[in-house]
């Protein structure tokens, strides 16, 4: 920014590719812009970050993240009365310009500045960003009935899908529509892609697992979706369906069942055949548009150029009027007179001028005008364009010039002659194009050296990536713009049985996919590495393989790979690797020998490492009550991470210290604790993350100040349901219940608890425990007293069976509630042996103890008490009442043995 002069290419700017040039560089300076404006306000340079972001906005008026990011700058900064008018200026701009509402996002952030909470710790520009269709560098041209029918049969419909041949203009015309639609668009490319589902949360920005959750069951990406989906009203282009056509139709149908609100515009060479699809079939352009077309991309490539009008008319003509044919075509006046360009299509087309104009005709139309285009190009730029095809998601000059030699001169010849398209940063193929260069990849004998070249590329990026350090940030985004290429390149390697390269690939993501909550989709390629023929993969490499795989591993494999990882040789390459390898069998029954395998650790050179295994260790001295040393292991893990400047580490050692400052009873400090975990928990853009630390925060504030827990819980509702995590809502609803019934509200009180008992994830912990303290408001408001006594031995058996201690001893305190005299004080004293230490700062002991005192004196509740804290874990759950097949069947018996 500070080497900036000017505007770009002001010498040049009449030229095209002066024009592009100029583009690119606007489009990275913009970026930087909103960068320097994020690190000011990430640093409490409040006033520098207001002046940018207003400067910005002056340029870009209806940019909402820019506008949200102003709003919370100005907040932070003391300026609340500043970031509440603004957002009324936002809101009459909107409703004026587009005719919309603001977002959301902008929504809840006005409604948090309301209720005197906190903006927010999550920058705008880390919320996850929803991708659109590009802006083309070239205008749109015609088309004009098209658009609107199309938009007509969206807004009757629910689903319409363009089909028609390649080159016809399928996705251009679908990007137009998306940019006059009122209202929300995610643009998701299917082309790249295996799962259509899995493409879909890359364009809502979604993550699939939490960022502090390693337990649960792996979540379903359609059930992600429709959670997600289910009340926004949204469009969504699913673009070149032909690739997973029949997924494609399963998903939309599904999505188009659940979520009322939602339309699809779908492109695609055959239809989708799902009930309700509007097709409208994408024509060549009529003769005018097709003549408009050719004289626009004309005089683009050549200012100069003469373009008599029946010349022009016969050159599309001649080209069908494929729009792709006919800008292939006009980008050959750079060099060529029209003249000469008629001439040599009267040559190539004679065949095809005799007999009908089919759409298979056309399709040899559009491959004769791609042969003649690929024929005139330079042998440099031939090799460059077949090269060019390894990339599934387009690639920077510089990644461009490292796997395909092709250097950016001849990358913008190739944006000239219409071979590349270039927005956002990056150079792009269309798939017409693509399958044609792959076809002379392959005639060139280059195809197995340059997908070498590519893994070997992606290596080398994910190896120099900062992932675990200062650098966090930029280097997930780094790995995130790359996303559709390291996935290409696993599911060649797979594909082509090259187990270790695929291995090594895997192994090399997993932090960037564990951090951004993306190693669910990766588990089927997991598991196929594990299928190939045995080569003897590393032991890291294995076990890491195992971890990801997830479910779809065996046991064998995964017994195998827990010796593997505890006889690799130390320090481990994958810093993470042995924290992933234990966080991924929570749940899963004894972990013991993948804690012994982490603690290893402890000694390791590597600080991130020694930091994780402190971590760790701190939980097993939490069920055993030593409180001390489980905040010493926090800390010294915060600290270790901490001082890396890793942010999802410290967010994680965060989350454990605010959990056991509030079990001592210092609230101030456990808010103060998860406050900076949310901080932290917003910069990774982890969504499900946010949603959850806002639930504790608002049981944290539920007792001195519930009008703040409320805010929390509402915050944490609509997070999580823009993250599609019917968890986390669940978990906001029963705080909203908590707050409801704490007013005198049962009747709104029991309807939020019946809303959240159906969104609970029955496998992980973390879930049981809302689940749990749902059955215990609903045993509240219960009547008559058995029908509660029900409810709390329902909500005993829920966390016993997964072997949650301390929602247990939750549990069996309620039950205290509604049982006599002494029964009521072994009660109590049971619970403390599951807890694991007395009860501190709960309401809900000190009350049943005070009652069950004044009924049966102080020296018999003292040894009814000391009976209930000699009984075994197993014997509680007898006292309690559960019968002896599910205290038999329950983990809670046995602690881990670490």
């Amino acid at each position: 920014l500070g080497l900036w002069r000017g505007p770009a290419f002001a010498d040049a700017a009449e030229t095209a590719s002066g024009e592009a040039a100029a583009a690119r560089l606007d489009e990275l300076r913009f970026a930087a812009l909103v960068a320097r404006a994020e690190a000011d306000l990430a640093l409490g340079r409040h006033d520098a970050a207001v002046a940018e972001l207003r400067d910005l906005i002056a340029r870009h008026p209806l940019r909402e993240d820019l506008r949200a990011l102003l709003m919370r700058a100005l907040a932070a900064g003391g300026r609340q009365a500043e970031a509440l008018t603004f957002f009324e200026e936002t809101r009459v701009l909107l409703a004026d310009e587009l005719g919309t509402d603001p977002s959301p996002e902008l929504m809840a952030l006005h409604q948090a500045l309301l209720q005197g909470a906190p903006a927010g710790p999550v920058p705008a520009a880390r919320r996850p960003r929803v991708a659109r269709p590009g802006t083309p560098i070239s205008g749109f041209v015609g088309r004009d009935d098209d658009v609107a029918g199309v938009l007509d049969g969206l807004a009757s419909g629910r689903l319409v899908t363009l089909f028609g041949p390649g080159g016809v203009g399928k996705t251009r015309l679908s990007g137009e529509v998306a940019r006059r639609w009122d209202g929300e668009v995610a643009f998701a490319p299917l082309a790249p892609v295996a799962d259509p589902a899995q493409a879909v949360l890359q364009a809502l920005g979604l993550r699939e697992r939490g960022l502090l959750s390693g337990g649960g069951a792996d979540p379903d990406p359609e059930e992600r979706l429709v959670a997600a989906l289910a009340e926004r009203d949204l469009l969504l282009v699913l673009d070149n369906c032909e690739h997973v056509v029949a997924d494609a139709a399963n998903l939309a149908w599904r999505l188009l069942s659940e979520c009322p609100d939602l339309r699809i515009l779908a492109t695609s060479r055959e239809p989708l055949d799902v009930d309700g699809e509007r097709l409208w079939q994408v024509r060549p352009l009529p003769q005018d548009d097709a003549a408009r077309l050719f004289e626009e991309r004309a005089r683009a490539a050549r200012r100069d150029v003469v373009l008599p009008g029946p010349l022009v008319r016969k050159v599309c003509a001649a080209l069908d009027d494929l729009p792709l044919a006919i800008e292939l075509a006009a980008a050959r006046l750079r060099t060529h007179e029209l003249s000469d360009v008629a001439e040599r299509l009267d040559d190539r087309f004679a065949l095809l001028a005799r007999g009908s104009r089919t759409a298979d005709a056309r399709h040899r139309t559009l491959r004769a005008v791609v042969d003649w285009s690929w024929e005139l190009l330079t042998e440099d730029e031939r090799a460059a364009a077949r090269r060019f095809t390894v990339f599934a998601g387009g690639a920077t000059a510089a990644t461009a010039w490292a796997v395909a030699r092709a250097d950016e001169e001849t990358l913008t010849a190739l944006a000239d002659r219409s071979l590349l398209d270039f927005s956002q940063g990056r150079y792009r193929m269309l798939e017409t194009i693509r399958a044609y260069g792959a076809e002379k990849l392959d005639e060139a004998g280059e195809t197995d050296e340059i997908h070498a070249a590519h893994a070997a590329h992606l290596l080398d990026l994910t190896a120099a990536a900062d992932l675990l350090g200062a650098g966090q940030l930029a280097a997930l985004d780094r790995l995130a713009a790359e996303h559709d290429d390291l996935f290409a390149a696993l599911r060649r390697a797979v594909a082509a049985g090259r187990a270790d390269t695929a291995s090594r690939l895997l192994t090399a993501m997993s932090v960037y996919l564990w951090i951004r909550g993306l190693s669910v989709s990766a588990a089927p390629l997991a598991a196929a590495i594990l299928d190939l023929p045995d080569t003897g993969l590393p032991p890291e490499e294995y076990a890491v393989c195992v971890t990801i795989a997830g479910t779809h591993a065996t046991e064998r494999q995964r017994e195998r790979a827990g010796l593997a990882l505890a006889e690799a040789d130390r320090p481990l390459k994958n810093s993470m690797a042995a924290l992933q390898w234990l966080m991924g069998s929570v749940g899963g029954g004894d972990v013991s020998v993948q804690f012994r395998t982490l603690m290893a650790e402890r000694e390791s050179p590597d600080p991130w490492a020694r930091s994780a295994a402190h971590l760790m260790s701190g939980y097993p001295q939490l069920a055993q009550g030593d409180l001390a040393q489980a905040e010493q292991e926090y800390q010294t893990a915060a600290d270790g991470f901490r001082g890396l400047g890793e942010r999802w580490g410290t967010a994680l050692a965060l989350d454990a210290l605010a959990g056991l400052a509030a079990t001592s009873g210092d609230t101030v400090r456990a808010i103060a604790l998860t406050d900076e975990a949310l901080t932290l928990a917003g910069e990774l853009g982890a969504a499900d993350d946010l949603a959850d630390l806002l639930c504790n925060r608002g049981d944290l504030r539920a007792q001195d100040d519930p009008e703040a827990a409320a805010a929390d819980y509402a915050e944490a509702a609509a997070v999580a349901r823009r993250a599609g995590n019917a968890t986390y809502v669940a978990a906001a609803l029963r705080g909203l219940a908590d707050m409801a019934l704490a007013k005198g509200d049962k009747d709104e009180a029991r309807r939020l608890y019946e809303e959240a008992l159906d969104g609970f994830d029955p496998t992980w912990i973390k879930s049981v425990g809302n689940r749990v303290r749902t059955l215990i408001g609903l045993g509240r408001i219960a009547e008559p007293a058995p029908k509660a006594a029900d409810l709390y031995l329902h909500a005993v058996e829920v966390a016993a069976v997964i072997g949650a201690l301390s929602e247990a001893a939750r549990a069996v305190v309620a039950l205290a509630r509604v049982r006599e005299g002494e029964e009521a004080a072994r009660l109590l004293g049971a619970a403390t042996v599951l807890r694991g230490m007395d009860a501190i700062g709960e309401p809900d002991v000190t009350e049943i103890e005070r009652a069950t005192r004044a009924r049966i004196g102080d020296d018999v509740y003292a040894v009814a008490y000391r009976e209930g804290l000699r009984l075994g874990h197993d014997d509680v759950l007898r006292l309690a009442g559960l019968s002896e097949e599910i205290v038999r069947s329950t983990p809670l018996h046995v602690l881990p043995e670490f």
